[in-house]
């Protein structure tokens, strides 16, 4: 598909105008949303919950929801991708809680398949005790971890997705961190990471 013609998506406005768009029966404005803000939201919910198929449908789900909305988006209240990025986090929360009351917790981190097998051995190795270490922080340090190391958004931002104050999400992340770092702690050599790095 060629999107040299396209409008750009990248500020807020551009997706509120996508999503009128959309609502008003263009159906390559939802294409150039979807496209905009899937990858996104799918990185979130997989660093979250730890596998693709669940990730794939909070992705998808999270989309259908928009576009249920969209006749009745009010643009100025809230960014197009912030209120994304709350409802994924309401739905990875909801299956965490789900996972938890069925006892789903071992799920294997999918491998890069481009790279060396060895290469993917370590990167496998590291993204495993990555999601062990994530795995193992309370709910909202575990949200308010990836939505500002991984996913880089703002503590204002995150804030808003996570419906709490900015002051409540740099505790949470710095909490976070700390837990991370004890829970990484020592695995550095068999992790394959030099001292000095």
């Amino acid at each position: 598909m060629d999107m040299s013609n396209s409008p750009s998506i990248s500020g807020d406005d551009a997706e509120a105008a996508l999503l009128r768009r959309y609502a008003a029966g263009e159906d390559a404005a939802a294409r150039m949303l979807a496209t905009a803000l899937t990858p996104r939201l799918y990185g979130h919910a997989l660093r979250v919950l730890g596998d693709t198929a669940e990730a794939e449908d909070v992705a998808q789900d999270a989309l259908l929801r928009l576009w249920k909305i969209a006749p009745d988006w009010r643009s100025g209240e809230a960014k197009v991708s912030t209120w994304m990025y709350r409802v994924v986090a309401n739905l990875c929360t909801d299956r965490l809680r789900k996972r938890r009351s069925t006892g789903l917790d071992d799920i294997d981190e999918p491998a890069d398949p481009s790279a060396s097998v060895e290469q993917r051995m370590q990167d496998a190795a590291r993204a495993d005790a990555l999601q062990q270490a994530l795995d193992s922080l309370p709910d909202r340090q575990r949200q308010a971890v990836v939505l500002r190391h991984i996913d880089g958004l703002a503590n204002p931002e995150i804030a808003v997705i996570l419906d709490t104050g900015v002051e409540a999400v740099e505790s949470l992340t710095a909490r976070g961190k700390r837990a991370l770092a004890l829970a990484l702690a020592g695995q550095r050599d068999a992790l394959g990471y030099d001292n000095d790095g």
